[in-house]
């Protein structure tokens, strides 16, 4: 066991993967001299030469398009969009072509493409720069979207998306990066692509995922202060969708909330919730209930701490279920 940050978990799981595949590469906007905004990438040039981590043109279409055809001639590529907002110009690289490879050639082609987006805010930053894109992305089929909220998962998951023979968006939460966290490097926490109940409760199941785990476990003890078991479970993978954990947690708690970063309007909250109420009908005791952002552009850094969701937003969610 190692104590790591998220930053660093990320580092160690892309250097091992360079080291055991020498097929994989990296390749993004000054992760290799620099090491990445975030330094994620710090040290890997130096190590594995800058034919393994290459520093790309400002051309976020040309990456992807690049990656995809390097995929094609038998590479693993692991590409980084510096931030969340600037993934847009690659948004039909993404969506039309690479998504699409697979079932366009009848499954004789694979494009197996990681793409690492820092995300969320948090952080003080502006629009572009502190976005959460994610159920634009998981409404797309041939996309695989996975994101993780402690060290550990940063570690293994990073290591597994490059594994998969299907393109995974690896979305980051930026403002978690420097949370520390035991690492175990000899034992992998499992399927990627499955959600994990990290706290155990009777009463209410609140699912959250990437950078509000921490907040929903901390609304989650707070609750228990006032007498209410909160069972927590990240999500770790927002495509596919892990309903059946989620299903068997609301069978035994009656209750569903759900929150994330992004916009409620539109986002994977609703899908959750829907697909839950549909499964769960009759065991529910009260509606399922949505937490996340408002429908509106990123605010400046001063009002931010307004618009993210925090615990007395989950927690009023939480009393608005136990009311029925």
């Amino acid at each position: 066991m190692s104590t790591m940050t998220i930053a660093k978990a990320i580092n160690e799981g892309l250097r091992a993967t360079l080291a055991n595949d020498p097929k994989s590469f990296l390749m993004g906007e000054d992760i290799g001299s620099l090491g990445g905004v975030y330094r994620v990438t710090e040290g890997l040039k130096k190590e594995f030469g800058a034919h393994r981590v290459m520093d790309t043109p400002l051309a976020e279409s040309g990456i992807i398009g690049t990656a995809l055809g390097m995929a094609l001639r038998g590479h693993r590529p692991i590409c980084e969009i510096q931030f969340d907002g600037f993934v847009f110009p690659a948004f039909n690289q993404i969506t039309t072509q690479l998504a699409k490879i697979h079932t366009r050639s009848d499954g004789q082609l694979s494009a197996p493409v990681v793409i690492r987006i820092p995300y969320g805010g948090g952080i003080g930053s502006i629009e572009h720069h502190s976005e959460s894109p994610e159920a634009l992305f998981a409404h797309t089929p041939g996309l695989r979207i996975i994101t993780p909220s402690n060290a550990n998962d940063a570690y293994w998951m990073i290591q597994q998306a490059v594994e998969c023979k299907d393109p995974v968006i690896f979305f980051e939460p930026k403002r978690r990066y420097w949370l520390k966290g035991e690492v175990n490097t000899q034992e992998s926490p499992g399927d990627p692509f499955k959600a994990h109940v990290v706290r155990e409760g009777s009463d209410a199941t609140l699912v959250a995922y990437g950078p509000l785990v921490p907040v929903a476990l901390a609304a989650a003890n707070a609750a228990a202060e006032d007498g209410h078991s909160v069972e927590v479970i990240d999500l770790r993978s927002i495509s596919p969708i892990d309903f059946d954990t989620i299903e068997a947690s609301v069978k035994k708690t009656g209750r569903l909330v759900v929150a994330h970063e992004a916009p409620t309007f539109g986002g994977i909250g609703g899908e959750i919730s829907a697909r839950i109420s549909e499964r769960c009908f009759y065991s529910l005791e009260a509606p399922a209930i949505r937490v996340g952002g408002f429908h509106m552009p990123y605010p400046v850094a001063r009002v931010e701490e307004h618009y993210l969701p925090d615990i007395d937003r989950m927690l009023e969610a939480l009393d608005r279920a136990f009311a029925y």
